[in-house]
């Protein structure tokens, strides 16, 4: 799905979305306080819940650096992918959540409310959606800088990187809720009504719910497994199976475990007659070449197998996945 990244390149980002909310949810607690508007504190729940996952974000980023252990052998990169999972089950818990409780109360309340001040409220909205929108604009930016040129949605289905792709969802979400509440709150003081206000706040929150499921999908492929970008992958048989001792590549499997961490796997078929110190020696420089040529390459292992034996295999592998999947 997500496109070969820089590692982690969205700290950037990171560090200035969490700064942005931080700001902007105390502003916004205070401004429902002396409003008593819904979508206002819904708004300020969506903004420290955002602020919360951005430093579940960094805990990730700092975590996945660690050096590998006996115990983890292949490293911790992978961290990096389960605390944006846990971002993804933040914002559907406590954002959508709380923003859905916050206006069906006050639906469904049988006392006469009113919406006290809107200027000043519209008028930390207007702050808040310049702040939303500086951190989007850096977002953006790192995004830019990873992209293959396959159109903005496939490259953003392609990123392998969430610290970049779950701040700029959060964000586009943050500037779309402020939207929201702003028409929620406008609408409350022009009609009167201030179950509008209350109805803006559900709408926040069944907006941070798609944002939340979203990200729980795509945060969810890269815990499991991903494979490295085809481009990368036929690149790679291609020079192999370019030299001349080799006959063919029978297969190549690649697994993302970071952004910018690869595991690399390939079945390789020598010529007769090649000298083992010559398949030694090719199968060195073809690992020095992958990893000079792809440094996000962290580990390869190359099986030599011939055509026919790896065809073999994979037809038993095959069947018996067939098997189990009929059991």
């Amino acid at each position: 799905m997500r496109q070969t990244g820089g590692s982690h390149g969205g700290g950037t980002a990171v560090y200035a979305a969490m700064g942005a909310n931080l700001g902007i949810a105390v502003t916004k607690f205070g401004a429902a306080l002396f409003t008593g508007s819904s979508s206002m504190l819904a708004e300020g729940i969506h903004s420290m819940v955002d602020t919360a996952n951005q430093g579940f974000l960094l805990l990730g980023i700092h975590r996945a650096k660690r050096a590998p252990t006996a115990e983890h052998p292949f490293g911790y990169g992978v961290e990096i992918y389960f605390w944006s999972f846990v971002v993804a089950i933040l914002i559907f818990a406590l954002g959508a959540g709380f923003s859905i409780y916050e206006g069906v109360e006050h639906l469904m309340s049988q006392e006469e409310g009113e919406i006290t001040s809107p200027l000043i409220g519209l008028g930390v909205l207007g702050v808040s959606f310049l702040l939303e929108g500086y951190s989007w604009s850096v977002a953006f930016r790192e995004f830019q800088s990873t992209r293959a040129g396959k159109g903005l949605w496939q490259d953003f289905r392609e990123m392998k990187d969430p610290s970049v792709f779950v701040v700029l969802f959060e964000d586009t979400a943050a500037c779309l809720g402020i939207l929201i509440a702003a028409a929620g709150l406008g609408l409350a003081w022009f009609t009167g009504n201030v179950q509008l206000d209350a109805a803006a706040s559900i709408v926040i929150g069944l907006l941070l719910g798609v944002t939340a499921v979203f990200l729980a999908i795509e945060t969810k492929g890269l815990l499991i497994g991903e494979a490295a970008s085809p481009e990368m992958v036929e690149a790679i048989r291609a020079r192999v199976a370019a030299r001349p001792e080799i006959l063919g590549v029978n297969e190549i499997r690649t697994m993302h475990r970071g952004p910018a961490d690869v595991l690399l796997t390939m079945s390789v078929d020598f010529a007769d007659g090649v000298l083992s110190q010559d398949i030694e020696r090719a199968v060195s420089e073809i690992e020095a070449r992958v990893k000079e040529r792809f440094p996000i390459v962290k580990r390869l292992y190359i099986e030599v197998q011939s055509r026919e034996g790896h065809r073999r295999f994979a037809d038993r592998e095959a069947a018996e996945t067939a098997a189990e999947a009929s059991a």
